[in-house]
């Protein structure tokens, strides 16, 4: 089974545009979930400014400053444990 990803991000970040971009251009639109932290009060909480953030599996493992090849590599990381 292919591991989750999730993009927990803020409605005008401007990181989580760039990020979210990046992540349909290597992986597709489909390939992740999004989730907004301020429609839940414990993910404002929890993130606050510190967004994007990508959690893979419920695990945290990108935050904001998340470069492309960080993206790269987690995502071959991902790609291989599958």
């Amino acid at each position: 089974m292919p591991s989750r990803l999730v993009l927990y991000e803020r409605v005008g970040c401007h990181l989580c545009e760039e990020t979210a971009l990046e992540l349909d251009r290597l992986i597709g639109p489909d390939g992740y979930a999004h989730v907004d932290i301020e429609a839940d009060d414990d993910l404002l909480l929890r993130y606050g400014h510190r967004i994007p953030v990508i959690a893979v599996d419920g695990e945290d493992r990108l935050e904001v400053p998340i470069t492309v090849p960080d993206l790269r590599e987690l995502l071959d990381i991902r790609d291989r444990a599958t």
